[in-house]
């Protein structure tokens, strides 16, 4: 059995990532390839790009950044007009060349690939049902399972109702992009965990997890995937098909507070004014006097700026941020979590010297990060730390797709908010609640499992419940 010999088809396999593509344009996977780097801070570990020329498939993927996997000589191996890309990081068990996305298959009614961000929750039970029908796993990703569930029927005329199909047989966090010869299709899950805009590009159209991407190419946005919907692109323009009538807008949280891009719109809402609001609701929350206001770069200085706007306490830029180091919070090891922070991160003596800072935080997961960072402004002379997170305390696990899969590992989870103030040697912590998460985004709803237990499939409350 598939889950005997690869241990991924549970809890271990979690990614967030980004897809982005491209339809009727040329030099499709040179475009693609500038996309991707616009996504580079969703994914970091590996990427890929797989383009059509006509008739032929070409996949070029590796692990390692978009600028060390691919120069010029790569690219012009992707010719062709329709191009579909992949930016991705892994967690436990997730890594490995062999999982580095598109992936491309080769089928008697077309050759096609595909590129996913989210996570499925019910891959175990997918795989099982797929093996004992003959399947056989190239890869250790959930995304394969999509794949051979689009192809077990040998009609290629037929190729959206199998995707239809297939998608009511999965459940979780997804955005996918599935590509042929002539078209590629674009489909989000039900309830709206993950992101998905649609760009015009001349005569073309372009697809991508976040707007920022749409906008390096020179895309003009005209509206996200809905829920439910599946996309199709072709020479017709696009269609829309909607594979469940079972619809919600619980767009994850942490895609505003932490993922996207500041310049990215998700479902309306621009990501820096969500943030900026987000600091602003929180001094009203949780008011303190200090002489400064800090933000860990780079997620959180637009809540810093909101938070130093309604105080009037002044911004300062006390924290230096080594760009050239990859994100902290997701690393795959948590040795190299804690090595990195002094590596990313560097404190501005004369700006924090003798002063009581307010230190403006996304989130606060492991804790790790958190606690160096405030041993960092006090070595650098900082008199106090006033921790302040612009979110609400994460105490639960994500089945969705970010790389935090145990209660043990979350501090919060663990620990009251005065012992975990003493955990990272704060002067004291507060975080933002969900009502003025909400109020930020003008949202009636988002998914915050992970600050309340609350998840959005039924499969992992009973998981859960079991536990």
């Amino acid at each position: 059995m598939l889950k005997d010999s690869l241990d991924i088809y549970g809890d271990d396999l979690h990614e967030e990532c980004g897809v982005f593509g491209i339809f009727g344009v040329e030099d499709a996977a040179n475009l693609a390839y500038y996309g991707l780097h616009a996504l580079q801070h969703r994914g970091q570990e590996a990427c890929g790009i797989s383009a059509f020329d006509g008739d032929k498939l070409n996949t070029v993927k590796g692990e390692g950044l978009v600028t060390e996997v691919f120069n010029q000589q790569k690219l012009s191996k992707l010719k062709g007009r329709i191009a579909i890309g992949h930016v991705r990081y892994s967690t436990t068990g997730g890594g490995g060349a062999n999982n580095v996305q598109p992936f491309s298959f080769n089928h008697h009614t077309g050759d096609f690939a595909l590129a996913h961000n989210g996570n499925l929750v019910n891959s175990r039970e997918l795989a099982e049902y797929l093996e004992v029908r003959g399947s056989l796993f190239s890869s250790t990703s959930d995304s394969e399972l999509l794949a051979h569930l689009v192809k077990k029927d040998n009609r290629e005329d037929k190729r959206i109702d199998n995707i239809i199909e297939a998608l009511n047989m999965i459940e979780g966090a997804f955005a996918f992009l599935i590509m042929t010869k002539n078209r590629i299709y674009a489909c989000r899950d039900k309830h709206g965990l993950r992101p998905l805009a649609i760009g015009k590009l001349g005569d073309g159209y372009v697809i991508s997890s976040e707007t920022c991407a749409l906008d390096i190419v020179g895309a003009e946005y005209i509206r996200d995937v809905e829920p439910g919907e599946v996309i199709t692109i072709d020479h017709h323009g696009i269609r829309s098909n909607y594979y469940s009538r079972y619809q919600r807008h619980l767009m994850c949280a942490m895609e505003y507070i932490y993922f996207a891009r500041p310049d990215s719109d998700i479902e309306g809402c621009n990501v820096h004014s969500f943030r900026k609001l987000s600091g602003r609701y929180l001094y009203e929350q949780c008011p303190t006097k200090a002489d400064v206001v800090i933000g860990v770069p780079d997620s959180s200085i637009s809540a810093a700026i909101g938070y130093s706007e309604a105080s009037g306490i002044p911004y300062e830029m006390g924290l230096i941020k080594n760009k050239y180091i990859a994100r902290t919070f997701i690393q795959p090891s948590q040795e190299m979590r804690e090595k990195g922070v002094r590596m990313k991160l560097s404190a501005v003596r004369s700006l924090v010297k003798d002063k009581s800072v307010v230190l403006i935080d996304d989130s606060i997961v492991r804790g790790t990060t958190s606690l160096r960072i405030v041993r960092l402004l006090k070595e650098a002379g900082a008199t106090e730390v006033h921790v302040r997170i612009a979110s609400p305390a994460i105490t639960h696990p994500c089945f969705y797709g970010i790389d935090m899969s145990t209660r043990e590992e979350l501090l919060c989870a663990r620990m009251t908010k005065e012992e975990a103030c003493r955990a990272i040697e704060a002067d004291s912590l507060e975080f933002l609640s969900e009502e003025s998460l909400l109020k930020a985004g003008n949202r009636s709803e988002l998914c915050m499992a992970c600050f309340n237990g609350c998840y959005p499939t039924s499969l992992y409350q009973n998981k859960l419940n079991k536990e």
